[in-house]
């Protein structure tokens, strides 16, 4: 039997990380993943990156801070809808081997960060032009 990939979790981009985290937690029932909880000492929050989990602590949703975003203008197609999938692999040669087969089936590399030992992704395309990643997890 063939392997693919495991979708880890969706990834939405967004300029205010904590208030887009509650909102998702609070419409969906989520929990924040071990650590990345608001503060509690009264420090500021400055997450960057924030991951939600369901009850058995499977990823659901993350999210990434960005400088600015342009919300999209959907339906009329001027500013299109943006997010990106994280996909998972189990090891190197694996993330090799689906990095050819993404390409092979249309995707494009957008950005090559193998070199990186503690967390080694490829950035694609999808034929459509939304990102993704493919990373060793």
């Amino acid at each position: 039997m063939e392997e693919y990939p495991h979708l880890l979790h969706t990834v939405l981009d967004t300029t205010d990380v904590r208030g887009l985290a509650e909102f998702y937690r609070e419409l969906l029932g989520l929990r924040y993943r071990p650590g990345d909880e608001p503060p509690s000492d009264g420090t500021p929050d400055d997450a960057d990156w924030l991951v939600l989990v369901d009850d058995a602590g499977a990823r659901r949703l993350a999210f990434q801070a960005v400088p600015r975003l342009e919300p999209t203008t959907w339906p009329s197609h001027d500013v299109p809808m943006q997010l990106h999938l994280d996909l998972t692999v189990p090891d190197l040669p694996r993330l090799e081997q689906h990095r050819a087969r993404a390409e092979e089936l249309g995707a494009r590399l957008l950005l090559d960060r193998t070199d990186d030992p503690e967390e080694p992704l490829y950035v694609l395309a999808d034929p459509a032009g939304h990102p993704f990643c493919l990373f060793v997890a």
